[in-house]
């Protein structure tokens, strides 16, 4: 099966593929068999039907599609292997001959991986921030703990920031209710955000039974942008009355007998917590670094396809959170019109697509393979990420076709956490860090035997053991006060879903290992 290759561009080619008729007979034979199976002809029983005769019937042009449209993918395949190629697009594929019992030919056209060279991993050296845990986050974790297990009283008395208010909503717009602008029983912690503007102006100051009307700006539904007036019912006052820091708190809200133990761990969590954060950090420079020293043409419809899936996921998400663009931008911190943040989402996504080819040259080079247990370990990271199980993670894994992103994705996280082991990183203090032994969860596993450790790298103790535990405390419900803990007091949660400037702009090394949903 003589083929040839023509490379139109550095990161686009043409195959040409010559077929002798012969080769196509097998698939041809079958063609006419399936036909014959599916056609009803006066005098013949189904499936015996002569091939002359559905020539004759239906024209010899329906049996030698069927035909080629069987034998066109492994015939693409073959050359594409044949030239070592790396197709990343679809195949345009057009039959510019077809001579029957003679030759076909047909080309086909598509984006390839462009040829590069990967540079000199372990002459990588990048720095970050040392962790620094201040008295003010251990604080600020233990405040969190003492509102989640706080009491609430009825007070009668006008409402001030941080109590939490009970009250109906209407939304009025001349005189008329808004669709969808009425809400009854909602309750909300004063100066807390996240609701209109001017609400919490409003709420200072009311009692049970007081109403109070103000205009504002809605953020969604069928009125989104108008002014409407806000109709505020309240029905309740109550102040959040903290439980005192000591052991028998700590008894409460942790498996541990005493306030000290408690401190002690919440510290450990939180250099565990800045542990991964800086191996977050320190993976998006070591790519940033790599990408940054390789030339390429990216190819143009990746690329194109990538930038309309980004915009097209930042349109979806501020739909859902009843924003538009416009409004997003004018409520973000930075000055930035509509155009330059969609020039500079077209930036990342470049990026994002030249360290996706990167890693998989380098997963190709080293041979990365995908063990049952790396597909085990993602499931339950997706599956904690999302607040699932490993059975639904892999059920909607299944149901939705990701399987192959998903092994993707596996792959490219492994090939990037060999690029990370071979650089050097330090942090600010001078320190070779640790990153080849740091678990998920921010703890180091014990290093290989005969792996020498790194003249002036940071030795971080084994985690003490833990302390006496309470037998009747249960583990879990430290796990879920410590989480909520965490997650608060790193300052990560949005005030709204798809206003998450992070969200829409993802570092390179996320992004090229981020599966598509």
């Amino acid at each position: 099966m003589p083929s040839t290759v023509e490379q139109l561009s550095p990161s686009r080619a043409k195959i040409t593929v010559e077929v002798p008729f012969a080769d196509l007979k097998p698939h041809l034979d079958k063609a006419y068999k399936e036909i014959a199976q599916q056609v009803q002809i006066p005098g013949f029983r189904p499936g015996h039907v002569p091939a002359s005769i559905i020539d004759q019937r239906f024209g010899p042009g329906v049996a030698l599609e069927q035909a080629l449209n069987e034998a066109l993918p492994g015939l693409y395949s073959s050359a594409v292997n044949e030239h070592e190629l790396v197709p990343l697009t679809q195949p345009e594929i057009e039959v510019t001959k077809l001579e029957v019992g003679e030759t076909i030919e047909f080309t086909a056209e598509m984006d390839v991986r462009p040829d590069f060279m990967i540079p000199d991993l372990e002459g990588v050296e990048v720095e970050i921030d040392a962790i620094e845990s201040s008295e003010g986050e251990l604080e600020e974790q233990v405040k969190i703990l003492r509102e989640r297990f706080a009491t609430n009283i009825d007070v009668d008395r006008e409402a001030k920031e941080g109590d939490l208010v009970t009250f109906d909503l209407k939304a009025l717009k001349d005189g008329e209710l808004v669709e969808g602008g009425e809400a009854e029983g909602v309750t909300y912690r004063v100066g807390a955000g996240g609701m209109v503007e001017g609400m919490d102006e409003a709420l200072v100051g009311m009692k049970a039974g007081d109403v109070k009307t103000f205009t504002s700006t809605l953020v969604g539904g069928a009125a989104q942008g108008e002014e409407a007036e806000i109709e505020v019912t309240v029905s309740k006052v109550q102040e959040q009355e903290l439980p005192e820091v000591d052991d028998d708190f700590a008894q409460m809200v942790s498996e541990f007998d005493t306030v000290e133990e408690m401190y002690d761990d919440l510290r450990e969590n939180l250099v565990r917590m800045h542990r991964v954060e800086q191996a977050n950090v320190a993976r998006d420079k070591v790519l940033e670094v790599v990408i940054n020293q390789i030339d390429m043409e990216l190819p143009e419809n990746l690329l194109a396809s990538e930038i309309e899936a980004r915009n097209a996921q930042v349109d979806r998400e501020l739909a859902q959170a009843g924003m538009t663009l416009k409004q997003y931008l004018a409520e973000s911190d930075e000055e930035e019109s509509e155009e330059e943040f969609r020039e500079n989402l077209g930036k990342r996504s470049a990026d994002a697509v030249k360290a996706q080819l990167v890693l998989d040259k380098i997963a190709e080079d080293r041979d990365v393979q995908i063990e049952q247990a790396d597909l085990t370990e993602h499931l339950f990271a997706r599956a904690r990420a999302n607040r699932t199980s490993p059975e639904q993670e892999m059920q909607h894994m299944l149901e939705h076709d990701h399987t192959n992103d998903w092994m993707t994705e596996i792959r490219r996280s492994k090939a990037l956490a060999l690029v990370v082991e071979s650089a050097t990183v330090k942090d600010s203090d001078g320190n070779v860090l640790d990153l080849k032994n740091l678990m998920p969860d921010g703890t180091y596993a014990e290093p290989e035997e005969d792996a020498p450790a790194e003249e002036g790298s940071v030795e971080e103790a084994p985690v003490e053991e833990a302390p006496k535990k309470a037998a009747k405390k249960s583990a879990t419900k430290k796990d879920e006060a410590e989480d909520e803990a965490e997650k608060k007091a790193s300052k990560k949660a949005a005030k709204k879903k798809a206003a998450k400037k992070d969200e829409a702009e993802e570092a390179p090394a996320d992004e090229a290992v981020a599966d598509s949903e």
